[in-house]
């Protein structure tokens, strides 16, 4: 990363006939790299809105956006330097700042006030609540969040973890799988329902993780707890430009998709517009971190067993970026 020149060379001297006349040298942006939480998707599109938009640009910032690869991927591209900011979902990255896997990192601001895995399942399957997943097959992203948080939604949920199968497997392949029926259920986020259901041509039954772990918030911008030391600033600027491309997504999500489409090809239109309204009810306020559900939340995964107690909020988040 660039960081800006020293104000001494801002401004330079054009000396001519009686006088000398000051000319302001406008400071070349900083660069940054950024990756997102999972690929090029429709909950990743405001990124490259608030680029496309110029946000970025008139906060004086130079973007590198990157595909991210889920939380251990993009946690290690921020401790090697190669990024400075990255989405990721939140609770799994306390969980990994929780047993000292990693820790120089704090999220700045929240994408999605929930947590939004999800079990989904289709209609014909006479699955309807939780308990029903007893001696059935779930396939989810292996190592993924979804997969880490199960056995605390099972506990919380009235059913034993241990009596249900696990299926690790690529996140691109659960939609098919559970169209043809090779799965009883899948773990993933509840965004996915539309895709599912056109996938399958079946009616969704969704089951939120958030209907029981209550104060886990699911993605969020995150930065080197490094950076916050050495430019504070930088870090207010990108989060200020990033949160506005979030809010300009959120109001036009044909737009954003078809923005997301042109930066990458591979993103389908009609995807990434149903995760941008899907995801819509979850992202507000906006930005906003409180201090209280981030306590609570640490609690919930504490008492699940998912780490051991001690963690603290000062160590995974900065609430001082977002009103």
């Amino acid at each position: 990363m660039r960081h800006r020149v020293a104000a001494a060379l801002a401004v330079v001297l054009i000396v001519g006939g009686c006088g000398a006349d000051k000319q302001a040298v406008a400071e070349p942006p900083d660069n940054v790299t950024y990756a997102t939480g999972f690929g090029a998707v429709g909950r990743d599109a405001f990124i490259w809105v608030a680029q496309e938009k110029g946000y970025f640009r008139n906060a004086n910032i130079e973007i590198d956006i990157q595909k991210g690869a889920g939380n251990v991927p993009n946690l290690t591209m921020l401790k090697s330097g190669q990024a400075q900011f990255a989405a990721m979902d939140f609770s799994g990255a306390e969980v990994l700042a929780g047993t000292g896997k990693f820790t120089d990192w704090r999220a700045v601001a929240a994408v999605h006030q929930q947590t939004l895995v999800s079990i989904m399942t289709t209609a014909d399957t006479g699955i309807t609540k939780p308990a029903d997943l007893t001696g059935k097959t779930i396939a989810t992203a292996k190592g993924s969040v979804s997969e880490l948080l199960f056995p605390a939604y099972a506990k919380l949920a009235g059913f034993d973890a241990s009596s249900v199968k696990i299926q690790g497997t690529q996140p691109t392949a659960l939609n098919g799988l559970m169209a043809k029926r090779q799965v009883d259920a899948i773990s993933t986020f509840l965004l996915s329902e539309k895709a599912l259901a056109s996938a399958s041509k079946k009616p969704v039954t969704v089951m939120p993780y958030s209907d029981y772990l209550k104060n886990l918030y699911g993605n969020v911008i995150v930065t080197r707890a490094s950076l916050l030391t050495t430019d504070r600033d930088l870090v207010r600027r990108f989060t200020d430009a990033a949160l506005k491309g979030l809010q300009y997504s959120l109001e036009h999500p044909d737009e954003a998709a078809a923005i997301l489409n042109k930066a990458e090809p591979t993103a389908a239109i009609p995807a990434a517009v149903g995760e941008i309204q899907a995801m819509k009810p979850y992202s507000e306020p906006l930005g906003k971190l409180n201090q209280q559900r981030v306590v609570d939340g640490i609690a919930e995964l504490t008492s699940a067993g998912l780490m051991p107690a001690g963690l603290t909020p000062d160590k995974v988040a900065d609430f001082s970026f977002v009103p």
